[in-house]
């Protein structure tokens, strides 16, 4: 599928002054940056949210996030297609079984940085999974998804893209503060109705409470996978 260009490009001869000048319509070539990725999440197949990390404030309130997750959805969960450009958004992303795993990036990322991204995630997740890459299974090892994605994207930055080495680097980082009280925070509200009934106060001391047994499985569970 080929994109629509974002921006005119420069014509041969015109070098530095075009990227400057932005030509004579006076637009300007998008610096290139580090920060590749605004969003990962993960939704069920009646578009609910399982997963979710936001890296910047594109979408800053949990209502604006869950109103794109629900267009994104609306206009992907039907087609065949890989890539989506919505409301600015240039958007991959993958199904499986009963699962939408997507990622997002700006309308002038390159596309195939972002696949690359979806596809470490999900052959981790594979794995870490025991290759059920359903709702049911992510539910259950929620812990050890997280995990992952930290070790692929960190504040909007791709850090690895190799799946053997992301498995491997949560392996041995599984006793650190992998998780945070936002990625716990960020899980959708259908994936353990007994967190519905908590107050959020409760919510926080039960997540602070539970971290070093959330992370203590975590570990256990992919050191069983990768003697598998």
């Amino acid at each position: 599928m080929q994109r629509p260009e974002a921006w005119p490009r420069p014509h041969l001869g015109e070098g530095a002054a075009a990227a400057t000048a932005g030509g004579p319509a006076g637009l300007r070539l998008q610096e290139p940056s580090l920060y590749t990725v605004k969003a990962v999440f993960i939704l069920d197949n009646d578009g609910h949210r399982l997963l979710a990390k936001y890296y910047d404030d594109t979408f800053p309130s949990m209502k604006e996030q869950m109103a794109f997750e629900k267009n994104v959805f609306s206009k992907t969960s039907r087609t065949d297609s890989e890539i989506a450009f919505l409301g600015g958004m240039t958007v991959v992303y993958k199904s499986s079984i009963d699962l939408f795993l997507y990622v997002v990036g700006s309308s002038h990322e390159n596309e195939l940085m972002l696949m690359s991204v979806l596809t470490c995630l999900f052959a981790s997740l594979n794995h870490v999974l025991r290759k059920n890459v359903e709702k049911r299974w992510l539910l259950e090892n929620m812990d050890g998804a997280f995990l992952v994605l930290d070790e692929i994207v960190d504040g909007g930055v791709i850090l690895e893209g190799d799946p053997e080495q992301v498995i491997q680097k949560v392996n041995f980082r599984a006793d650190d503060s992998g998780l945070t009280e936002q990625s716990m925070a960020q899980v959708g509200p259908r994936t353990n109705p007994a967190f519905m009934e908590l107050p959020a106060q409760a919510l926080t001391t039960s997540c602070r409470g539970g971290q070093a047994k959330v992370l203590q499985s975590a570990k256990e569970q992919i050191k069983w996978s990768l003697l598998k």
